[in-house]
């Protein structure tokens, strides 16, 4: 909510959702403006579960998903308003082939909207954490690399806003909450058995500035 606060939306735009997941983000642009979205997504499991949310939320019409590699996007050039991300990048080695695609997807002048995860000043993260049981599968950025790589290959900043001190704040009250029965939904019936300490160790990530957020909206240059 918060980072679609900072984008603006007038409702009109054709947005694209990479790492979409189970679909929340999409289904909310689309039912609170009444954006037209697609969503696309690496694992093919979240795509039909996504796809089932969004029939049993009547917004079939608004939402479509397809299963597909964030790094070769299955969209053609010049598709797009907008391009949505949230916490997809972790996972991404190549971070600068990413970038390049969600700009090439996007029409001149269109916005990238991020919500991303990055490296901090106080060492290593503790694993695991949600996007990864171990240090082999995760490729954290710091906020300035980040900026400067989606400078590089075309995008001029409009908004960067670190937000880790409230995350911090969220992640100590989620942290607090793993000694109880977790509640019926949630995030913890994907993470696996491990979720308590994944939690955990956000909230402590965080607190030892091991890991940062931000919210950052861009444009693309020509």
């Amino acid at each position: 909510m918060r980072l679609a606060e900072l984008v603006g939306f007038t409702g009109t735009e054709r947005v694209l959702d990479v790492g979409s997941g189970l679909g929340g983000p999409s289904r909310y642009l689309a039912w609170h403006y009444g954006c037209r979205v697609s969503g696309v997504d690496l694992t093919a499991e979240f795509v039909r579960v996504a796809e089932m949310l969004t029939r049993l939320t009547g917004l079939v019409d608004k939402v479509d998903y397809r299963q597909g590699n964030a790094l070769d996007l299955p969209f053609e050039d010049a598709s797009f308003d907008l391009v949505w991300s949230q916490n997809a990048a972790m996972n991404i080695a190549d971070r600068e082939r990413l970038y390049r695609e969600m700009r090439r997807v996007l029409k001149p002048g269109g916005k990238l909207a991020l919500q991303e995860v990055a490296s901090g000043p106080g060492g290593p993260p503790h694993y695991p954490v949600q996007w990864a049981r171990e240090p082999g599968i995760s490729f954290l950025y710091s906020q300035d690399t980040t900026c400067k790589t989606l400078e590089a290959v075309g995008f001029r900043v409009v908004t960067w806003q670190d937000t880790t001190q409230p995350a911090l704040q969220s992640s100590v009250a989620r942290a607090r909450n793993t000694s109880g029965p977790p509640p019926a939904l949630g995030t913890h019936l994907l993470l696996g058995a491990d979720w308590p300490a994944m939690f955990q160790n956000s909230a402590r990530n965080l607190e030892e500035r091991r890991t940062e957020l931000f919210n950052a909206v861009l444009e693309r240059i020509g």
